[in-house]
Formats: C-alpha cells, structure tokens, sequence
C-alpha cells in the first residue's frame, strides 16, 4: 500500500519520479506534473463550502473523469448552479432557470458576471490557495475575472506552449444538471504505486450532454465558416472518441438533453453565421445538425489538427485528419436522421 505523499518528496525526488512514469506513461513528464496540479485544484474545489453546488464540465472531464477521450486536458470547466448562485434571479424560472426573455437574458448575463468575478477574487480564489497550501503544494491562485489561474514552480524546463498553471473557467449561465459524482485521479500514479498522489471526487456533467454542448459548437464554427482558431480541433477529436465510447450512440437518443442544450445556448450563446442570419440551435439538433465545414474553414481544421498532433497533446497520433472528419460525418448523418419534431 502507497503510504509515501508525492508532495513530501524533494524537487528533485518529484522529478525523477515523474522521470519514471513517463516511460510507461502516453504523456511527457512536463504534463503528468501539470495534471497532478489539475487533480489537485479539482479537490480543492469540490471540498469547499461551495463545492457541492459545483458541476465540472467540458473536455477535461471527459479526459479525467469519464476516461472517454485520449488527449491532454490542461483547463477546468466549472458550472456554479444558477440556483444556488442567484437565487433571486430565477425564483420564477422554471426548472431549467431560463430567462423569459431576451431583455431578461442580457440583465442576468450583466448580473451574474459582476457577481461572479466578486465571488472569484473574495471566496473562490482564497479557498482554493489555502487548500492547496494546506496540502502541500506551494502556489500563487490569481483572480482574473471569470478565471483562477494556480500557478506554479515548474519542476522541468521544457514545458513548450504549456503553461506551469491550471486555469479554472467559472460559469454560473445554467444548472450544470444532469451530473453524477465520479472519482478522478491523476495520470502519474498507476506507474508509481508506492506514492500517494491528490485524489478528487467531482459531481461531473453528465458525457451525454456534454457530447450536445460540443456538437452545437461544432455546428457554429461550420455554419459561421471560420478562417481561424486555435486548438478547436479538439472538439471534433472529442466526438469521435465519444463516439467509439458509445456514449455519442446514448447523446443522440436522449433528446430532451439535445433540445435542452438547444434552448439553453438559444437564450445564452446566440451566434450568427456567415451570412448574418441567426443560429437556429433547435434545427441544429433536430435534424439540421452540420459537423463538417467546407472550404477555408476546412483548411484551418486540418491545420490546428496538425499543431495539435506535433505537439503531443492529441495520443491517437495514427489517426489521419482524414479518417477523423470521415468518422464525424458518421455521426452528422446519424444525428440527422433522428429528426425531432417536438417543442
């Protein structure tokens, strides 16, 4: 039984160890440090008198805690609960906590992101630091709006584009439901048994909604024909791997999850497309759904999926860009046959 803590053993203890999960480990040394951090701030949250109105979300908890995808997650998605977070805001709301309407919507949005970033800098970010601190990890938790960066002493030079520091993204838009409690660890301790590394126990969206937060996002990018972004290759990455999870299979049978995240980014996330006319994420969902784009937009994919394979964060390195877009074409067509005719 693992009886030594990781946190006890000196810098350079710390390092060879990391040294020795690396060669067993698809991730380079610098990362499996990073997710330590990540694992750590995860705990740090949900152990906290707020934690429990907490839900963890988007590709880093499809990574650590669904182990659905194989790709490094350096952020933390989190959903404070509209309820818990402001209560006199959606009294009256309904079970969804939905603004009526879209004047409704832009007084919440400007209320909520005022609170929040007082909430980060007042009582998430204090937490979080002396937490950790308590835990043994020495670190700097700055506030910057809507965001906490824990940012730490590197243990190895060669970090590249990633940064030594977890950013947590806050939210507090929606009720974070469905969500279920899972456990999540870090990458490092199956090749150190003898170590005791951070532990956390996340309430987590559930992976079905998550698959319909993405595919809607997908779903804006082709139908705004982008001409540039970074690292959004992930996404399509995301699906793919959820698909062969059989959890995209369970997302496009459940469609009060798909019309819910429909009405959700409807109100909250209103796009427009190339053509200037409004995303209609209803269509999208039921029957209208587009994973695919087509000319530059295409081309800018294929590129920031390239960057993503060189730079190790992408481990299905045999996976042509071409066999990715082929498997979520798969899946267009079977969301599309699905057609949803219900309110």
């Amino acid at each position: 039984m693992a009886e030594t803590p990781y946190r006890s053993l000196s810098a350079d203890d710390r390092r060879d160890a990391l040294r020795v999960a690396e060669a067993g480990s698809p991730h380079r040394a610098f990362l499996l440090e990073k997710d330590i951090w990540v694992v750590a701030t995860l705990h740090a949250l949900f152990e906290a008198p707020f934690g429990k109105d907490l839900a963890f979300k988007g590709g880093t908890s499809l990574s650590k805690a669904y182990r659905a995808i194989r790709r490094f997650s350096e952020d933390v998605d989190i959903t404070y609960d509209i309820r818990a977070f402001a209560p006199d805001l959606v009294a009256d709301a309904g079970a969804e906590a939905l603004p009526p309407t879209r004047s409704q919507e832009r007084r919440w949005t400007k209320a909520i992101r005022a609170r929040l970033d007082a909430w980060v800098f007042d009582e998430a970010a204090p937490s979080v630091e002396a937490h950790l601190q308590r835990a043994g990890f020495e670190t700097q938790v700055r506030a910057e709006a809507e965001r906490l960066r824990v940012v730490y002493e590197p243990l190895f030079d060669d970090y590249a584009f990633v940064r030594p520091e977890v950013t947590v993204e806050f939210g507090a838009r929606s009720t974070g439901e469905p969500r279920i409690v899972r456990p999540v660890e870090c990458d490092a301790a199956p090749f150190l048994p003898d170590l005791l590394f951070p532990k956390a126990r996340p309430s987590v969206m559930l992976a079905e909604r998550t698959f319909w937060e993405k595919a809607t996002a997908i779903h804006v990018f082709c139908r705004q024909e982008r001409k540039r972004g970074g690292r959004l290759s992930r996404h399509w990455h995301d699906l793919a791997r959820l698909d062969d999870a059989g959890v995209a299979a369970r997302a496009l049978a459940d469609r009060a999850i798909a019309r819910s995240v429909a009405r959700h980014k409807s109100i909250f996330f209103r796009e427009k497309d190339a053509a200037g006319n409004e995303i209609d994420y209803r269509a999208a969902v039921g029957g209208g759904l587009q994973l695919i784009p087509s000319g530059p937009a295409l081309d800018v994919l294929a590129d920031d999926y390239g960057r993503m394979l060189a730079d190790g964060m992408l481990l299905d390195v045999d996976e042509p860009f071409e066999r990715l877009m082929e498997h979520c074409a798969g899946i267009e067509v079977r969301a599309n046959a699905r057609e949803d005719h219900d309110d």
